[in-house]
């Protein structure tokens, strides 16, 4: 089996306005970890006023803004990772664009999380989590605004549903945890239906049934990854929130599928940006 990620840069996007600290530190890790380049990128947007947009000064000094912040991620990661490969890319356009794009050649997409409601979230030119999530070609990580508690030891969370993008975020978790040196922690949700005509023991069953299938390969390949099975009982959004509280990540499929952008990255995974605390990795189908 080849590694999920094949030979790709880790892009991080930048965002001059923001505290752009937490979101770098995870990804130049995760480069570190894995041995790969590192990508700054940073967008500035159009301004509304498109008729000057070049000469603007305006414009000019979210530029000249852009420059100096990445100059300063780019050091900031270095000494965090000496001996890392960082380049940087300056971009003008739409970020939730540009930062898709990105994502054709990367190994992973990571970005910061302003944990807007979803009145905002439509409303906002900022916003990039959902846009970008559901466009990506290849993971991509959301790391909230504020630093959380990990338990130790530490362990990772992967959803399992029996779908293709979940047995693609499967694998990922599995190289995750063995970098790592952590547990993961496999865990499908099990909602009751209102009608049906089986029995509430054989529908529990089953779910513990495809957790075993989904992993079993996977965990001959890496038996050093300490691994539990769990099918909890109630909504999938709040029963994988809850049991990734004090995680490290949790590790989901996303669907990719649909024309309503909202839609496309699936109903959980969209829940998981909001409700999550802890950073979460969302893999398309391989």
């Amino acid at each position: 089996m080849t590694s999920t990620m094949e030979r790709r840069d880790i892009v991080v996007g930048v965002d001059p306005v923001r505290n752009w600290k937490l979101a770098l530190a995870w990804a130049a890790d995760e480069a570190h970890r894995r041995r790969r380049a590192l990508r700054l990128v940073v967008v500035v947007p159009p301004l509304h006023d498109t008729q000057h947009v070049d000469d603007s000064p305006r414009h000019q000094a979210q530029t000249q803004n852009a420059k100096e912040t990445l100059r300063a991620a780019a050091d900031w990661a270095r000494a965090r990772q000496p001996g890392l490969d960082v380049t940087s890319a300056l971009f003008d356009g739409f970020p939730a664009r540009v930062l898709a794009a990105q994502s054709q050649d990367a190994a992973l997409v990571v970005l910061g999380s302003r944990h807007l409601s979803r009145t905002e979230e439509f409303l906002s030119a900022g916003s990039l989590v959902v846009p970008v999530t559901a466009r990506a070609r290849c993971p991509v990580v959301v790391v909230g605004d504020a630093e959380h508690s990990t338990q130790d030891p530490p362990y990772l969370v992967v959803g399992v549903d029996g779908s293709e993008s979940s047995r693609a975020a499967v694998a990922l978790a599995f190289e995750e945890a063995d970098l790592r040196g952590c547990a993961l922690r496999a865990v499908a949700v099990w909602q009751p239906p209102v009608f049906t005509l089986r029995t509430d023991d054989t529908l529990f069953h089953a779910e513990r049934r495809l957790l075993s299938e989904t992993t079993a390969g996977w965990a001959e390949k890496y038996p050093d990854v300490r691994l539990t099975h769990e099918v909890l009982i109630g909504s999938p959004v709040e029963m994988l929130a809850d049991a990734a509280e004090h995680a490290l990540a949790v590790v989901v499929g996303r669907r990719g599928r649909g024309g309503y952008m909202g839609m496309r990255v699936g109903s959980v995974v969209h829940g998981l940006l909001h409700r999550a605390q802890c950073p979460v990795i969302t893999v398309p189908a391989a």
